[in-house]
């Protein structure tokens, strides 16, 4: 526990863990507010997100976008989300009733949960009582989050069974190996930042980064890992397989409708927010103002850091959106080979790397010798992977030209009808007496000039 005193801030700048001793001591009811603040923010942010993403996929379409509800369409989010309500309600025959009604909200409550832990800003004083602009914190705080993200998938995977229909079980399916595959890279790109700050506290993650750079600038690999990753494990073009329209119609969600259909639409767009704020506590200073308005004495303090985070999180929702309004989806065998074999050992070989950096410096060793020492054997170890995969690309290569030319080599598989077919008459209309209808006689070329006869 930190003790109040002229320096308890110094030992909360030494120590990250320091943050966690401000928690556990508020009232019930500024509780009740503060939980209530997290609900509101999350269901703005939600029908902004929806309707910013229209009016900027429409200008990036050269097209207009939503503007007739409410002024300049601002209103179209709340307008659709009223008529999902009440719209219809459609239940297949053949669905698990129990397992189809709780699914949608699986997936919604631990969109929400996972925001109990975000940071939004420092202590602040709400009507007399002095508390942190953050729900809770735990020493483990980051996996909290981690794990509500994982808890997701199970009513996605619960969704697509419980509708008794094959589309929706294969876009449960694909979710279910799409969250395990991404959430390994997405945890691993974690690590770094753990190791940097010394602790797996949000608020101390936070903290850490007052006195040193973004941990998107020094971990520059964790970052743009966790990006990618970040947007296969919200379902988001162009990794939004388990809602291909193309191949499965609506996916998991394609037997749902009314107001459940609108639980998984509201995750979705939940879930976005939530890993762009993990994102922006992590690797982007968190509530933190940027470098030029960091100058400012009273930036980071009272509640103007509400603005700073919120404008970093709408940063990654339009970075989401510029993805959904440019990249076309990738095919399932490259998105996988994508996860398991190039974000995964990429995120292994900088772990390992920055890791025995770390430790040498820290024995004494001079930069010049670390940065060889390290970089090295990454070069070549890179190097000999484009040499092998090149290889690979050009064998591959060959043994398709080999198959399609033994291929081309083969006789017909499937039988051609002679061009000069006559179709005999129909033994039913001879035996009726009626003669089949005459084919008109094939029209003679030029040359041969008129017949006489």
């Amino acid at each position: 526990m930190i003790t109040s005193g002229p320096n308890s801030h110094l030992l909360a700048a030494a120590d990250p863990n320091a943050t966690l001793a401000g928690f556990g001591h508020d009232p019930f009811w500024l509780i009740l507010i503060k939980v209530l603040g997290v609900f509101v923010f999350l269901v703005v942010m939600t029908l902004f997100s929806i309707v910013f993403e229209r009016k900027v996929v429409g200008r990036m379409q050269n097209r207009i976008g939503p503007n007739r509800t409410g002024p300049w369409g601002i209103l179209q989010s709340l307008a659709d989300g009223v008529k999902l309500a009440f719209k219809e309600e459609i239940i297949p025959t053949l669905a698990d009733k129990p397992v189809y009604w709780i699914a949608p909200v699986v997936s919604t409550v631990p969109a929400f949960l996972a925001f109990s832990v975000i940071p939004f800003g420092p202590e602040v004083s709400i009507f007399g009582e002095r508390t942190m602009l953050q729900l809770t914190d735990l020493p483990v705080g980051v996996l909290v989050i981690f794990a509500c993200s994982s808890l997701g998938v199970y009513g996605i995977v619960l969704a697509g069974w419980a509708s008794g229909s094959t589309y929706p079980l294969l876009g449960g399916l694909r979710s279910a190996a799409q969250m395990i595959s991404y959430e390994i890279a997405l945890g691993l790109s974690m690590v770094m930042v753990f190791l940097y700050a010394g602790t797996m506290s949000t608020s101390g993650i936070v903290e850490y980064q007052r006195d040193n750079l973004w941990n998107a600038i020094p971990l520059f690999v964790s970052f743009g890992i966790f990006v990618i990753a970040m947007v296969g494990e919200t379902n988001r073009a162009p990794f939004d397989l388990p809602e291909a329209e193309s191949e499965l119609v609506g996916g998991f969600h394609t037997e749902y409708s009314s107001m459940k259909f609108a639980l998984f639409f509201l995750a979705e767009y939940i879930n976005m927010v939530t890993v762009s704020a993990l994102a922006t506590t992590l690797f982007l200073g968190g509530w933190r103002a940027p470098f030029p308005l960091s100058m400012w004495e009273g930036a980071n303090s009272g509640w103007w850091p509400i603005l700073w985070f919120t404008a970093k999180v709408v940063l990654f929702i339009f970075g989401f959106v510029w993805l959904r309004g440019t990249l076309p989806r990738m095919r399932y065998d490259q998105f996988m080979h994508f996860g398991w074999k190039v974000l995964i050992p990429l995120n292994l070989i900088w772990i390992m790397a920055v890791t025995t950096m770390r430790v040498l410096r820290d024995r004494g060793w001079s930069a010049v010798t670390v940065m060889l020492l390290v970089g090295l054997p990454i070069i070549a170890m890179i190097a000999l992977w484009a040499v092998l995969d090149s290889r690979r690309s050009k064998r591959i290569d060959a043994e398709l030209a080999a198959e399609e030319a033994a291929e081309a080599a083969l006789p017909p598989a499937f039988p051609i009808p002679p061009m000069d077919l006559v179709v005999p008459p129909s033994p039913r209309l001879v035996s009726a007496g009626v003669s089949s209808p005459a084919l008109p006689a094939p029209e003679r070329p030029l040359s041969e000039g008129p017949t006489h006869g």
